[in-house]
């Protein structure tokens, strides 16, 4: 595996735990610990060689459809400041599903890629 994508799956492996514990404090923070656990864990196994393209490419389709789910119809931006606190919220999570669906599927076409 090409030194750069290992070192990509270590990065992404440590910032989804990270992201993982910082959900502590959410109202529904089970569900999301678990999303970015495992993204975490998709990440480590992608990084030690030890994943089919298959895992990574189907939570990567289901990580983009609940994007899209649940992207807010009037997106207010980030910051609390920007707009109401519901749909900021939802973009932040939509937007967060999304990275891990990008991070996710670019996994599976390298493993794909090297088969």
């Amino acid at each position: 595996m090409n030194l750069l994508f290992k070192i990509l799956g270590y990065v992404f492996a440590i910032l989804f735990s990270v992201g993982a514990v910082l959900q502590y404090n959410d109202p529904d923070s089970l569900h999301w610990i678990i999303i970015y656990g495992v993204a975490a864990l998709m990440s480590l196994l992608f990084a030690l060689n030890k994943i089919g393209y298959i895992v990574p490419l189907i939570l990567g389709i289901f990580a983009f459809v609940g994007f899209v789910y649940l992207y807010p119809s009037d997106f207010q931006g980030f910051d609390l400041n920007d707009g109401d606190i519901v749909t900021v919220e939802l973009g932040r999570e939509a937007f967060g599903l999304l990275i891990i669906s990008i991070v996710l599927l670019v996994f599976a076409f390298r493993i794909k890629r090297k088969l």
